[in-house]
């Protein structure tokens, strides 16, 4: 399971915005004062007509090397839309990727949480955008899981409609319930930034020497994110 919890921190809301209020318009970003943000952020832009049309390409420059994105806003549209507007607000400047998972059916590497902790969000939430027609993992006998494929880029949650800042990449394909919101790739050059993160495996503890699941040994930390023009 993948999933994101509660935000650290105090939320920063839009100019004349209602505090307590979803947005307007078709996204509903809503906010969630008992989970403030990690990072000072406002709720995103909410048109009455979500650009849902294209490509929109996104540049994770790591430690580690670059991870470039490409988004599709016809797959999932608020979720771009957010997703945008955490990058032009330099929400994921200087963060680390918390959590690297390595059993034989998951490999995703989560991002996305200021704090670090993954507890941290944006101090907003918003509906999921499932994906449909993903094909059935053959590692699971009861057909509910699905294949989510090698370069993946998708939306880590705590629940139905629970989206938040945190994300997942996937560096191999991975058997999961189609309860994530998938919304871009990752490319070529990102992937093998991801292979590199991958080989590293997930770091020990004095519990457990030889762990699948938890922070990657490499650190992974986002120098910076922003969108290509």
């Amino acid at each position: 399971m993948v999933t994101a919890g509660v935000g650290l921190g105090t939320p920063a809301m839009a100019s004349g915005a209602d505090p307590t209020e979803p947005t307007p318009g078709p996204c509903a970003y809503t906010p969630t004062p008992e989970e403030p943000a990690a990072r000072p952020v406002g709720l995103p832009p909410d048109p009455r007509h979500t650009p849902s049309v294209g490509t929109v390409e996104v540049l994770l420059r790591t430690n580690l090397g670059q991870i470039p994105l490409v988004l599709d806003r016809a797959a999932a549209p608020c979720t771009v839309q957010s997703f945008l507007h955490l990058v032009r607000h330099r929400f994921y400047h200087r963060t680390v990727c918390h959590r690297l998972t390595a059993y034989p059916t998951l490999k995703v590497l989560q991002c996305g949480d200021p704090s670090g902790t993954g507890e941290g969000g944006p101090g907003y939430r918003y509906g999921d955008e499932l994906p449909t027609g993903l094909p059935p993992a053959p590692t699971d006998p009861t057909g509910e899981r699905r294949v989510y494929a090698r370069g993946v880029l998708a939306m880590a949650n705590a629940g139905p409609d629970t989206n938040g800042s945190q994300f997942f990449l996937v560096y191999a394909d991975s058997a999961l319930r189609p309860n994530y919101s998938i919304f871009g790739t990752v490319t070529p050059a990102g992937l093998a930034t991801l292979d590199r993160v991958a080989a590293g495996g997930v770091a020990p503890t004095p519990e457990d020497p030889a762990p699948v699941d938890g922070a990657p040994a490499l650190t992974t930390r986002f120098k910076t994110a922003h969108v290509r023009h």
